[in-house]
């Protein structure tokens, strides 16, 4: 079956929805957690009937409304399906909250089984490559991107690595918990959610590789667990004083109402995010990947709306954080920043004078933007494993 491009009516809104006439006809996933250490993430996900609350993938008639379609392409094999495919789920971190089905912020009617959370411990996607028993790296996508921005490092990794990418809460395939109803996207949850799940993935010592606006959340996470890192590699992060701003692109996200009717907009949640900050050159086969959440359920879009509020927030005082902690005597662990030359969002003045202070290591990409590991990501790769080389 050939796949369909999306349909977008010029007349139908972005807010608009509907409310499914018949229950969905794709059998949920339940997953079970990992625990076996350094051992591959072997969790499963099986159909248990459709009487359970969610779906990691629908077909359009079981879209919850708050999207243009209400689902995916169609019903054939897409990119996201086989991307899917590749990964595992991994329930970390608990789930706070009253317990209450979620509902939409606009008019508080309850939303459908795509947008609701586990009711213990969230689940998390994750792409496992490589031996279980080699030393482990972690790759920590951007804000807003997936794991699936890696899958051009994870090959290069496996070679030596264990390598392991995931989707934060409110992206990709991750569970999307609705704005208080299990957790609310400040910075501060997301440095805890982090520690849980890195101590679920990895019981030995492991190397972070964090890009972009989440890059002070893991600095965070590394400078109360120090003895936990071998080395951090920050692609592009916010150093600086004017990286505290989010570009407009981002900031629109955070816009009272309008806001929420551009995060329900597949095109520029996804694809305008990932083309304005670089010279990224999106295929079609990759859009198809980074727009499904947008089009199977309203969760995505409303999650990026809260977390481009708590960034507008907090970013500030995140950045001037981890220029401290980065300049701190005391921080032990190794770290290099991959700058990507033609990022269009993150300035590149003030950048290397403040690695110079704080003495760590620069790499210069020429060729790459924000999004470093889709621009140039096999040489990224090669990166990488010549900075963990070095330490073995």
């Amino acid at each position: 079956m050939a796949i369909l491009q999306p349909q977008i009516p010029l007349s139908l809104y972005p807010h608009h929805f509907h409310l499914p006439l018949h229950s969905p006809t794709a059998a949920p996933f339940l997953c079970t957690p990992f625990k076996t250490p350094r051992k591959p993430l072997n969790l499963t996900c099986s159909s248990k009937g459709q009487d359970q609350d969610y779906l990691i993938d629908a077909p359009v008639s079981a879209g919850d409304g708050f999207s243009f379609s209400g689902g995916k392409y169609s019903d054939g094999p897409s990119p996201s399906d086989e991307w899917f495919k590749q990964g595992k789920i991994v329930k970390a971190h608990p789930v706070s909250g009253s317990g209450d089905k979620a509902k939409d912020p606009i008019f508080g009617l309850k939303m459908g089984a795509a947008s609701q959370a586990s009711n213990d411990l969230f689940r998390w996607f994750c792409v496992e490559s490589g031996n279980a028993d080699n030393p482990t790296v972690i790759l920590i996508h951007g804000f807003p991107s997936q794991a699936y921005s890696y899958r051009k490092v994870l090959p290069t990794l496996s070679k030596n690595y264990h390598a392991i990418a995931f989707d934060w809460l409110g992206f990709g395939f991750s569970d999307k918990p609705q704005p208080r109803y299990g957790f609310d996207y400040t910075m501060d949850e997301f440095v805890a959610s982090l520690e849980s799940l890195i101590n679920e993935i990895a019981t030995e010592k492991v190397s972070l590789v964090v890009q972009g606006y989440f890059s002070p959340i893991a600095v965070k996470y590394a400078s109360n667990l120090q003895g936990k890192l071998n080395d951090l590699i920050l692609l592009n992060p916010p150093l600086t004083a004017t990286h505290a701003n989010l570009p407009s692109a981002l900031s629109i996200f955070s816009n009272f109402l309008l806001g929420e009717i551009f995060c329900q907009d597949p095109l520029r949640a996804s694809d305008k995010t990932l083309t304005s900050s670089g010279p990224y050159k999106m295929k079609e086969d990759d859009a198809m990947v980074y727009r499904r959440p947008y089009l199977t359920s309203g969760s995505a879009g409303f999650a990026l709306n809260v977390i481009s509020k708590a960034m507008k927030k907090d970013l500030k005082a995140y950045v001037e954080e981890t220029r401290k902690t980065l300049l701190d005597e005391n921080w032990k662990v190794k770290t290099t920043v991959c700058w990507g030359q033609r990022d269009r969002w993150l300035s590149y003045d003030g950048v290397e004078d403040f690695l110079k202070n704080s003495k760590h290591k620069l790499i210069e990409l020429p060729m790459a933007g924000h999004h470093v590991q889709e621009d140039c990501g096999e040489e990224l790769g090669g990166i990488i494993s010549g900075i963990l080389g070095r330490r073995s």
